[in-house]
């Protein structure tokens, strides 16, 4: 139990993740430091990426969102629905960060920094289920 616990709150941690990047991407992206964090060179850069930039903000939000929600349902003893939607939504975070690490070199550091949440999440369990 304690393990499906700690996958809960590793979940939680990845969605939250998610919905700052939702943040930045959807309300932020012409700020300095979001460009900075997004390495975009030029306002110009990110004026003409905004549109793309809102959409894949929202696609951050329903992920985090679909993983916290599985924790609070596994919380909530609904442990059946609430293991469902962590693992679409952990699962989806890890696939997308090992996109990025494996599509843009400049970009593994963020990668990895979106795959350690989910992935600690899903590992944990995939223990939980073993003990």
């Amino acid at each position: 139990m304690h393990m499906l616990v700690a996958s809960c709150l590793f979940a939680v941690l990845a969605g939250l993740l998610h919905v700052l990047i939702f943040i930045l991407e959807s309300f932020r992206w012409t700020d300095g430091k979001t460009m900075q964090t997004f390495s975009i060179p030029s306002i110009q850069e990110a004026e003409a990426t905004r549109e793309m930039a809102y959409n894949q903000g929202f696609y951050n939000l329903f992920l985090g969102l679909m993983a916290m929600i599985g924790a609070a349902l596994v919380f909530a003893g609904q442990h059946v629905a609430g293991v469902t939607l962590m693992i679409a939504g952990t699962m989806s975070m890890v696939l997308a960060a090992l996109v990025l690490f494996t599509g843009s070199p400049d970009k593994r550091g963020a990668a990895l920094k979106q795959f350690a949440f989910p992935a600690v999440s899903l590992a944990l369990l995939a223990v939980s289920a073993v003990l």
